[in-house]
């Protein structure tokens, strides 16, 4: 007893420090504190997030994936949020909406909604791949509605993450200690997730499309063996990289039955359509009524830099979060099919983006028209420049290739060659997409 007061009041003294912090950063104008107020409370007490979870009342919601993760969990919330609207007492919501999503987020994003004599309502939570099985392990004696939405599993910083199959058989192993009363959001078209979440609550969404098959598979493909008995599995059709209606002729393990096919999306791109159905049958878990679904989705707004449109000295620019070879190649079609003429690609190496860049040579580059003006840029301008020159032999010529050592530069350049009515679009990794928003808007996200 005088244990667990002496823990609580400990936990409550790092949150007064915490919040502390985030006062003190939005006052200097150092990002709106993003993870330091969290880490400062994970330093003080490693098994902080358990006290909080305790303290959602009503719901938790996760969301894990390679991609998709921010605007999904987005989603989520503005929905959570459109079925309270006109209640007189505010709802808290807890969301890392900034997609700080490993430990330090997570619990930043509790601090910021604490109120000292007010639970939380909700949590919906994106969480980093590798932090998956920390949150499990803090949440296990929770006892209230949990639904975990797992979207996808792609390569993604092979230096961090290793290879996806290692992750799946981590997920799988962790997601074993979740409540009992935990139902999974799971995308049928991702073989890896299905064995994942095999034998568990699993309601599935997936997409019905025939007219979205790739005529030609991608280069960057991963799991297309099947995760039953590893024979390689067939396609009636692939929407993107081993995503698909896919089916194993030796032990016939094939995509489950879907609950959730089809659902309009406010969003451009085949892989929003995932999200918005992820959100949706998410949202149909919870018991929210279809007309404040419809509600929340029509005024909903993308996420900061994946999607988000901008005016920049009168002209329109949108940025689009690419960080691994599937979503590259996702987010290079949907801008070749918004139109774009000039695309300015932003590659780092630090930390947050994987110190490897071999992957770039993964991604699809060659769908690009000769046509379309590719401006490369960040720190690694000159490896993303030589990638994209070996695509087409007209490339050479340097006409439709240009290279800037500064992201400034490259932006620059790219304002001043749009016409009037055109959108310049910057496809970004994530640091460098900060570093952008930040030139862009004189804003500091995190």
């Amino acid at each position: 007893m005088v244990l667990h007061l002496l823990t609580t009041y400990f936990s409550l003294a790092l949150i007064f420090f915490g919040k502390l912090t985030i006062q003190l950063l939005t006052i200097f104008g150092i990002g709106a504190g993003g993870t330091w107020p969290g880490e400062i409370a994970l330093r003080g007490n490693p098994h902080i997030l358990s006290f909080f979870l305790r303290r959602v009342r009503s719901g938790i919601v996760l969301v894990a994936g390679t991609n998709g993760k921010t605007t999904t969990s987005k989603l989520i919330q503005r929905i959570v949020a459109e079925s309270n609207r006109g209640n007189t007492d505010r709802m808290t919501i807890v969301h890392n909406e900034t997609g700080a999503n490993l430990m330090n987020g997570l619990i930043s994003a509790f601090i910021r909604e604490w109120r000292i004599q007010k639970p939380y309502d909700f949590a919906v939570l994106e969480v980093d791949e590798a932090s998956l099985p920390h949150v499990v392990a803090e949440m296990q004696a929770y006892k209230g509605k949990v639904v975990l939405v797992l979207l996808n599993l792609f390569r993604d910083q092979l230096d961090r993450y290793g290879e996806v199959r290692m992750i799946a058989r981590i997920w799988k192993e962790s997601i074993k200690k979740l409540p009992s009363q935990t139902v999974f959001v799971v995308n049928a078209d991702d073989p890896e997730l299905v064995d994942v979440t095999h034998g568990k609550k699993n309601k599935y969404f997936g997409i019905k499309d025939p007219s979205s098959y790739l005529k030609k598979g991608e280069h960057a493909t991963d799991s297309t063996y099947c995760p039953f008995c590893g024979q390689k599995l067939t396609y009636e059709g692939i929407y993107s990289s081993h995503l698909g209606i896919w089916r194993c002729q030796k032990c016939g393990n094939t995509r489950p039955k879907l609950t959730l096919s089809a659902y309009p999306s406010v969003l451009p791109g085949l892989y929003n359509r995932y999200n918005t159905l992820a959100a949706v049958l998410t949202a149909q878990i919870l018991g929210i009524n279809k007309n404040q679904i419809k509600n929340a989705l029509e005024n909903f707004s993308p996420a900061f830099g994946r999607g988000e449109g901008l005016i920049v000295e009168g002209k329109r620019v949108k940025i689009f979060l690419a960080k691994n070879p599937a979503g590259f190649n996702a987010t290079v079609r949907t801008v070749l099919e918004l139109g774009a003429k000039n695309i300015v690609f932003l590659l780092n190496d630090r930390v947050p983006d994987g110190r490897d860049v071999s992957w770039i040579w993964d991604v699809d580059f060659e769908m690009i028209p000769d046509a379309v003006m590719c401006i490369a840029s960040g720190d690694r301008a000159y490896d993303l420049g030589l990638r994209i020159k070996y695509t087409h032999k007209s490339r050479s010529g340097i006409s439709n290739l240009k290279i800037f050592e500064t992201t400034k530069e490259a932006i620059v350049f790219g304002l001043k060659q749009m016409k009037q009515h055109e959108t310049l679009y910057i496809v970004p990794t994530y640091s460098a997409m900060l570093e952008a928003r930040k030139i862009l808007t004189g804003q500091a996200i995190l």
